[in-house]
């Protein structure tokens, strides 16, 4: 039987254990001179980012002669903690870069200056560990800001040596099961995840700008629905029904428009048991925002203003790299028709049902027994939707495929709805939101034709339908895919890399 060859990385990962008696070694060492391996609080340590920010406090005394060996420094005292990075041992000197999570930055450890004790510590310290240091902040001769160590702490023994490469890890596997490590030896891993937070943060500060409220809606459901998705499914003991993890937030949302929370939105975890891609993960982060007396105008305006402030969040302007691309998202965003877009990337009328049925039989989809604008969207989503550089509104859909969805007052066929592109992905979906409770009761009724009943909402929510009769004022919808928003405004090219944590097969026991 084949193996597939070791990358260096997964190498290095098995060959660590090799290396760690020795570090047990000096482990039980640090035991014998009373101090605790695995630390423990170690309280007024500041920042790495704001002791850098000290270095204008450090203060040169000339010498009298003009012998520039003799001249003096004199700098704050500060305290750090951080780990172990790189090392160079030169004699009675060691110097060490230790890193926190805003920066790194380098030490000095002199014997002469810390003393027999805490020298032999240092003699102790391995790459990874985690220290702390009390000293003075100086410059060496070659300009290199640096704490002059007076006393050393030591906080947490590594057992395991870190990846060789000074570059960081290169295996996209093993970063993403091993993320502790890609974020420590990771080149911009840990400022991209940073970002991530930045981003939600402004999120929340926009939308509450804004008058909406967040909630927490339910994460199992007793019926599927918000979304045309294939749902986990699970099992309730006490109460022995089946249950789902939840493909959408939308319709508890819009249950508590009913309930007169006017302005209401949730940021949370959605799980959808489909496919895993460079723009899909199975449980990714959804927001979903709903405004009483809005439309998808609303949402667009809305839209542009959670983004345009997220940019801003993360320090950057609007023109952002993105690959070998630059995506301008200066607002406002280009606006454009679904119908417009499908003419104008297939040379196809989109209201000539034979000859979109022609288009989609030569590419090879199935037609038969589908609605023509169930049809008609497959050959979108083959066609147009990967040429959508953007960021650009898709705005008026074919009513059919929107169930959920109020149509326009003149055109009956048409959804008022929207999809937000950029670079073939989209990025929201929102709609002037449906609250004629008859309407949707029959839509509910009539599912699409070809549509497979394990990935759309089969089953009727009876109880949405009972809260619409109790009147939901008219109302925008929107929702927006975090992942692949923060993706787009962090230059990532696969959503595994803004996910923390990615869903990954069991690993293998060595």
């Amino acid at each position: 039987m084949s193996t597939a060859p070791m990358t260096d990385d997964k190498q290095e990962i098995r060959e660590a254990g090799m290396h760690e008696a020795a570090r047990r070694e000096k482990l039980e060492k640090i035991r014998s001179l009373g101090i605790d391996p695995w630390g423990g609080r170690f309280d007024d340590h500041k920042s790495i980012a704001s002791i850098r920010a000290l270095e204008d406090e450090i203060v040169t005394e000339p010498s009298p002669d003009g012998d520039e060996r003799k001249t003096k420094q004199h700098g704050p005292k500060v305290r750090a903690a951080g780990r172990i990075i790189l090392q160079r041992r030169k004699g009675k000197l060691v110097f060490a870069d230790i890193q926190d999570w805003t920066g790194k930055i380098q030490l000095f450890i002199g014997k002469n200056q810390v003393g027999e004790a805490h020298w032999e510590l240092a003699q102790l310290l391995d790459l990874s560990d985690l220290i702390g240091v009390d000293g003075e902040l100086k410059r060496t001769r070659t300009g290199e800001l640096t704490i002059f160590v007076e006393q050393l702490y030591f906080l947490t023994k590594s057992l395991l040596p870190p990846p060789e490469k000074h570059h960081g890890m290169t295996d996209p596997e093993l970063r993403q099961r091993m993320r502790y490590l890609d974020l420590i030896h990771t080149e911009g891993v840990s400022d991209r995840f940073l970002n991530r937070t930045r981003i939600v943060r402004s999120i929340r500060s926009t939308l509450d700008g804004e008058d909406f409220v967040e909630i927490e809606g339910p994460t199992l459901h007793s019926i599927a629905g918000g979304a045309a998705a294939r749902p986990f499914t699970t099992h309730h003991n006490a109460l022995d029904i089946p249950l789902f993890m939840r493909i959408a937030l939308e319709l508890h949302l819009k249950r508590l428009l009913v309930g007169g929370i006017e302005r209401v939105y949730e940021l949370g975890r959605v799980y959808r048991n489909e496919g895993i891609s460079p723009k899909h993960n199975p449980e990714f982060t959804m927001l979903e925002v709903y405004q009483a007396y809005g439309n998808y105008e609303s949402m667009m305006d809305l839209t542009e203003k959670i983004i345009s402030d997220a940019i801003e969040a993360t320090g950057q302007q609007p023109a952002l790299g993105w690959g070998d691309a630059t995506i301008d998202f200066s607002i406002p965003f280009a606006r454009k028709t679904y119908d417009e877009l499908f003419a104008e990337h297939t040379g196809i009328d989109p209201t000539d049902t034979d000859a979109v049925r022609a288009l989609a039989e030569s590419i090879g989809f199935e037609t038969t027994d589908k609605h023509p604008d169930v049809i008609k969207n497959e050959i979108f989503e083959e066609k147009v939707e990967d040429a959508l550089i953007g960021p650009v509104f898709v705005i008026d859909y074919p009513a059919s495929i929107c169930p959920l969805t109020k149509r326009k007052a003149d055109h009956p066929e048409i959804a008022e709805r929207f999809e937000l592109f950029v670079q073939g992905m989209e990025v929201a979906n929102a709609y002037t939101e449906l609250n004629d409770p008859d309407l949707q009761e029959e839509l509910f009724r009539t599912q699409l034709g070809g549509q497979k009943e394990e990935d759309s909402m089969a089953k009727m929510d009876h109880d949405f339908v009972r809260a619409l009769r109790h009147g939901m004022p008219p109302a925008g919808g929107l929702g927006i895919g975090i992942d692949r928003l923060v993706m787009l405004l962090t230059g990532s090219e696969s959503i595994r890399e803004v996910i923390l944590f990615p869903l990954l097969r069991p690993e293998q026991e060595p």
